[in-house]
């Protein structure tokens, strides 16, 4: 591996933990994609799992007071049945069809709220909320837009918000590293970056969670939700047209 994409990688993982830990998901969506410009798909995946694994799970323990804990238990028993069932699918997309499903899932924070009654505070929907999610996470790579659509309805605070979704993106990401990881296993060119980079990489996943921390501490609850939507939503259109050179390239 070269040593630009090694510094890429590097440097993508404190970024993008970092506005993680202010929105709560657009950082794992800008993360997938940097990913897959320069690692293969699998790879990418497993990758993208590792270290957001890392930065979720850092968010959820700096926010844990704020963690609705009968939600993540709801969330898990449809977060395991999506990743049995993907796993038994042997499904890995191409680049151009991930880029397009990275590209297409910012629209779902666009639908009208009187579309989708969802509410995560709810356990049948905290299930749906595990099927859907994690099987998506497993199919792009992200799934925060899809995520947050079933907490927009919530009367939870920002705080509460951010620190439940790291903890269910805990479970999401574990299941895409042992899902598209196992494969993985023993092969002699896995495409993975070596063990250094994820050394230098995880700290700095968990020195952005702090400082994503602190820029939240900042932010109103309205701008919180203005600003994630046309972050995430500028990202995608970024994806769209790699997702149109890549097809029309081929």
């Amino acid at each position: 591996m070269s040593l630009v994409t090694s510094l890429l990688i590097v440097a993508g993982a404190f970024v993008t933990a970092t506005l993680s830990g202010v929105f709560g998901m657009a950082g794992g969506l800008v993360l997938m994609g940097a990913l897959a410009l320069v690692l293969p798909v699998q790879a990418a995946f497993v990758t993208h799992g590792l270290l957001q694994l890392v930065a979720n799970c850092w968010r959820a323990i700096l926010h844990r007071r704020h963690v609705r804990w009968d939600i993540i238990g709801w969330y898990a028993l449809g977060s395991v049945a999506a990743a049995a069932t993907v796993a038994a699918l042997t499904f890995t997309p191409s680049k151009p069809l991930l880029y397009l499903l990275l590209g297409l899932i910012p629209g779902l924070l666009w639908l009208p709220r009187t579309w989708l009654q969802l509410d995560a505070a709810r356990p049948p929907q905290a299930v749906l909320s595990g099927l859907s999610v994690t099987g998506l996470n497993l199919t792009a790579g992200v799934a925060g837009p899809l995520l947050d659509i079933f907490f927009v309805r919530t009367e939870l605070t920002r705080h509460a918000i951010v620190a439940t979704k790291a903890a269910t993106q805990v479970l999401a990401h574990l299941a895409k590293i042992i899902v598209y990881g196992a494969p993985l296993l023993g092969a002699s060119r896995s495409g993975l970056p070596p063990a250094g980079v994820f050394a230098i990489a995880v700290p700095l996943s968990m020195a952005g969670a702090v400082v994503g921390a602190q820029i939240l501490e900042r932010m109103s609850d309205v701008d919180f939700k203005r600003w994630t939507r046309w972050v995430v939503t500028a990202t995608g259109a970024l994806y769209l047209a790699q997702a149109a050179r890549l097809w029309l390239g081929a």
